[in-house]
């Protein structure tokens, strides 16, 4: 983990204060709304590029690892993820789909930092990324418009407007980058948007609560209602994830990666889409921007606790005993 990786929680929350501190100053609260939508175009690019997408066939090569993973991301987090929005955050719509769609993207990026913590398996982790990325650009908008279509929120012209703005058109952009540039050049570009997404994420963060500071304010107990939801699925989660390996029969380093690409959520391609889609509800992309600040200091937490269980023998004695 490099420092950039590590001051990752630092520098959201510093983009969040510096944010909300200027948010004061007309001129550039009146005018920072403009550029979310680069920033995040930006970011997404470079992930896009870093995903290889010619490597998606593998992802399946492991059936039981992958099967696992794509159920419990994309059948399993979302009922459960909408029980848990009826539960404490029906008051608040706004809020409700915010966290709906940070649960329902599954990371392509950071989990990988914290298998490495945690000792799982690389390869396999890698493997499932692209199956996430695809699955999650074509899932979201089908359960956004099954489950929040009645509420009047959602517009299917902004849903369509906002895939192609912040998700196809990077997307074409960075497969064109791919196809131009050498092995050589390529690798830079790559390693360069790798290394400062955070940043680009971060200015995006600035951009959002200094426009938005107000807005803040006059929710914050509505903002700060996703803490109980948010921790209540990590902690579901983390368990299910322990009991289905142990029946599974999975190897240590099975189970870790499993416990990572499950728990971490991809909140940058989420907030891209919500920014376009629900134009004048900025809450959801407040609540898109909370969720990181409670996940990264958690999914730290939960590699602790994943090689706890390995050091402590438990996940093998009980493997053994079924």
């Amino acid at each position: 983990m490099n420092l950039i990786e590590k001051l990752e929680p630092a520098i959201l929350i510093l983009a969040i204060i510096l944010g909300l501190i200027l948010s004061n100053i007309e001129v550039l609260s009146n005018n920072t709304g403009n550029l979310i939508n680069l920033f995040l175009c930006i970011m997404l690019y470079g992930i896009f590029l870093e995903v290889p997408l010619k490597n998606l066939k593998k992802s399946f090569k492991n059936i039981k690892f992958s099967s696992t993973s794509i159920i419990i991301n994309f059948i399993w987090t979302p009922l459960f993820g909408y029980f848990l929005g009826n539960l404490f955050l029906n008051g608040n719509i706004d809020i409700f789909i915010g966290f709906f769609m940070l649960i329902l993207t599954p990371c392509t990026d950071w989990y990988l930092v914290f298998t490495k913590m945690a000792k799982g398996d690389m390869n396999l982790s890698l493997s499932i990324l692209p199956i996430n990325l695809v699955l999650q650009i074509i899932l979201l908008p089908v359960y956004l418009i099954i489950f929040f279509s009645s509420h009047n929120t959602l517009n299917y012209t902004n849903l369509a407007y906002s895939l192609i703005i912040v998700i196809v058109i990077p997307f074409l952009l960075a497969q064109i980058t791919k196809l131009i540039l050498n092995d050589r050049l390529n690798k830079k570009v790559t390693d360069f948007f790798s290394n400062y997404q955070i940043i680009f994420l971060a200015l995006a963060v600035f951009a959002i609560f200094n426009s938005q500071g107000k807005l803040l304010f006059e929710n914050l107990n509505s903002i700060l209602s996703i803490f109980i939801p948010l921790i209540a699925f990590f902690i579901t989660n983390m368990i299910i994830d322990l009991l289905l390996s142990e029946q599974i029969n999975f190897t240590y380093e099975e189970y870790a990666s499993l416990t990572m690409t499950t728990l971490a959520r991809n909140s940058p391609l989420a907030l891209a889409i919500a920014i376009n889609s629900f134009p004048n509800h900025e809450l959801i992309a407040i609540a898109l921007v909370i969720g990181p600040l409670i996940e990264l200091p958690v999914l730290y937490i939960v590699s602790r606790f994943v090689l706890w269980i390995k050091k402590s023998g438990l996940f093998f004695t009980c493997r053994i005993n079924i």
